[in-house]
């Protein structure tokens, strides 16, 4: 534990100098053990509340919840959330408990808790305490609860999705009992909140093991997410594809790099498919328009689960457009390239002249924004990996797109409105009446500019949409 920042020694110093027993508890103990930089570092200890107020006197401290004995302590800025030993009885409602009791043991505070990896205390004074085999689960790379696992999970259901959330984090399996009594008591996930729920699902998706977690344990990820269900085991009777619907989402949640939007529109990308597929008479696989019903479905899912808007606007738009070309359709020795509906050919960079393409990046550059074009290029080529083997090339294709997008960034090309060298002033000067023909103008020039026609020069704009010569 070499690890432990000086504010949360010093913190265990004065406690264990008050009389009182202090540890270092849960997740730091955790990550510290695992080599890895702890997000928070909480502590357990003897001190009832006031006392731990009065040990912290003219320090800057919190009432986080003096009910269940937490208090939280700024000590050179780093939030310590110091929390008495205690226990717990009664979940009427599967989350919080109807009762808490303080106690002097340190044992008993450690057996409420959840996962034995974070049922590990530690003290510079004392060393570490482990009566439930936690740091032995970490080394094998288990996720195992903390005695009953139908217990544990019936007094918070939330530790459900808590259990697949560390497993995908950590890339730790899941102790059989404890995965057993997750699937059992799925149902009751119901009943914990939806902004709860999207937190740790989020967590989960940006983990490194998502795709085994998804693959493995989607009837529990199903009770939040119904929609994965018919994803399940749809075979997409493609030459294209050699995972059903939902391995085939899981694959490209995997090959996606883990940020959050991105993740969860990979997740979410084929979410249509079922109440899209069809079969030809050959007996292929199609699912035309599930790019469009999907953004749909994905605009509702994530509503309910109370994402902010601008989360919902963007996880719609890039699944609305992860089918779509990035550029017109060209030809190859082998005929026309396939498009983009039910096959991988959606990002083509590998024919035609260079002029179409500048030209359709620019477009979807001024339209996304930087940040969201390279969003949709990584869903793009994480869909393409996702597929058969023989058509992941096209990955490769994403690539190319992405090195002349950031070629046109560094060299400033236009790609919006406010890239133009003229605006509304100078239309108005020529003028164009205040109203919509002033945008209608802006958007013809940047038209002409996106694709060649025109150069991005005051001179030539003013020229080319001289009000008084243009027939208006």
């Amino acid at each position: 534990m070499k690890s432990v920042p000086d504010p949360a020694r010093e913190a265990l110093s004065r406690l264990e100098a008050a009389g009182y027993a202090a540890y270092l508890v849960g997740g730091c103990v955790r990550d510290s053990l695992l080599g890895r930089t702890p997000g928070d570092w909480d502590i357990t200890s003897s001190a009832l509340p006031e006392q731990t107020e009065a040990v912290f006197a003219g320090e800057r401290v919190i009432e986080t919840g003096l009910k269940h004995g937490t208090v939280t302590v700024l000590l050179d800025d780093l939030p310590l959330e110091i929390t008495t030993f205690r226990r717990e009885s009664g979940y009427a409602d599967h989350r919080h408990p109807d009762a808490v009791v303080f106690t002097p043991s340190l044992e008993e505070d450690l057996s409420r808790r959840d996962f034995t990896v974070n049922a590990m205390a530690w003290s510079p004074v004392r060393g570490l305490a482990d009566p439930f085999g936690g740091r032995a689960d970490l080394e094998k790379g288990i996720i195992r609860c903390v005695g009953d696992p139908e217990q544990r999970f019936g007094e918070d259901a939330l530790r459900i999705l808590r259990a697949l959330r560390f497993s995908a984090q950590l890339d730790f399996a899941i102790d059989p009992d404890t995965a057993a009594a997750a699937l059992a008591l799925r149902q009751t996930l119901e009943l914990v909140s939806r902004e709860r729920i999207a937190a740790e699902l989020t967590k989960l998706l940006c983990g490194p093991a998502a795709r085994r977690v998804i693959t493995t344990f989607w009837p529990i990820l199903a009770v939040p997410l119904p929609e994965l269900a018919p994803m399940a085991g749809l075979d997409q009777r493609s030459k294209y594809h050699c995972y059903d619907v939902l391995e085939h989402s899981a694959a490209a949640v995997e090959a996606a790099p883990p940020d959050r939007l991105l993740r969860w529109a990979a997740l979410l990308h084929d979410v249509a498919k079922p109440a899209c597929f069809t079969l030809d008479r050959q007996g292929r696989g199609h699912f035309y328009g599930h790019a469009k019903v999907g953004a749909s479905m994905v605009r509702e899912i994530l509503t309910r689960l109370r994402f902010d808007k601008d989360t919902v606007r963007r996880v719609t738009q890039l699944v609305e457009l992860h089918d779509d070309p990035i550029d017109p359709p060209v030809a190859d020795e082998k005929g026309p390239l396939p498009g983009g509906r039910d096959s991988p050919g959606d990002c083509r960079a590998d024919g035609g002249s260079a002029a179409p393409l500048d030209h359709a990046v620019k477009k979807l550059l001024g339209r996304l924004g930087e940040e969201d074009f390279f969003r949709l290029l990584d869903l793009k080529r994480a869909d393409a990996l996702a597929h058969h083997p023989d058509y992941r090339g096209r990955a490769a294709a994403c690539d190319r797109i992405g090195a002349l997008a950031r070629e046109l960034l560094a060299r400033k090309a236009p790609f919006s409105l406010k890239d133009l060298a003229i605006g509304g002033n100078e239309l108005l000067a020529l003028g164009v009446p205040r109203g919509p023909e002033i945008g209608r103008i802006l958007d013809r020039l940047l038209e002409d500019v996106l694709s060649g026609r025109l150069p991005n020069e005051r001179s030539a704009l003013l020229e080319a949409a001289d009000y008084g010569n243009s027939g208006q």
